[in-house]
């Protein structure tokens, strides 16, 4: 698993247009508005502006998603975080959520009603947490 991605996004929270507007940019590694605006224009039933793309694309930048670089006289946008790290992110996230909420009950009680394979996960996770520890100590 990927380490959290450094610099992180400032912001993690996307909408649909955000997220599949990223998708793309995942699968052409770099693109301009034109190639992202066409690749969504190819389904029949969609209608979107150009500058729908542009503004989304600027967004997905101010929340620290991708950067954009200027190539002759087009801009190319390009993510800054994979989709392997943007699982990693929203994973953290989610885990950072619950633990903030969460008093030692709750989670328990999460815990009790877990699965045997979920159970083996988080024991999984726990031993890990217990490597990481250590290291800490010993270093």
């Amino acid at each position: 698993m990927p380490p959290l991605p450094h610099p992180r996004p400032r912001q993690l929270s996307l909408g649909p247009l955000e997220t599949e507007i990223l998708e793309i940019l995942w699968e052409l590694d770099s693109a301009t508005v034109k190639d992202i605006h066409d690749r969504i224009l190819t389904d029949p039933n969609r209608e979107l502006a150009y500058t729908s793309v542009t503004t989304v694309l600027r967004r997905l930048t101010q929340k620290g998603w991708l950067a954009c670089d200027k190539a002759d006289r087009a801009f190319r946008w390009r993510p800054l975080v994979s989709p392997a790290e943007a699982k990693v992110l929203q994973a953290h996230d989610r885990l950072q959520k619950f633990l903030s909420v969460s008093n030692p009950e709750v989670v328990a009680a999460f815990a009790d009603a877990l699965d045997v394979a979920s159970a083996e996960k988080l024991e999984a996770i726990a031993q890990r947490l217990k490597a990481v520890r250590q290291a800490k100590e010993e270093s």
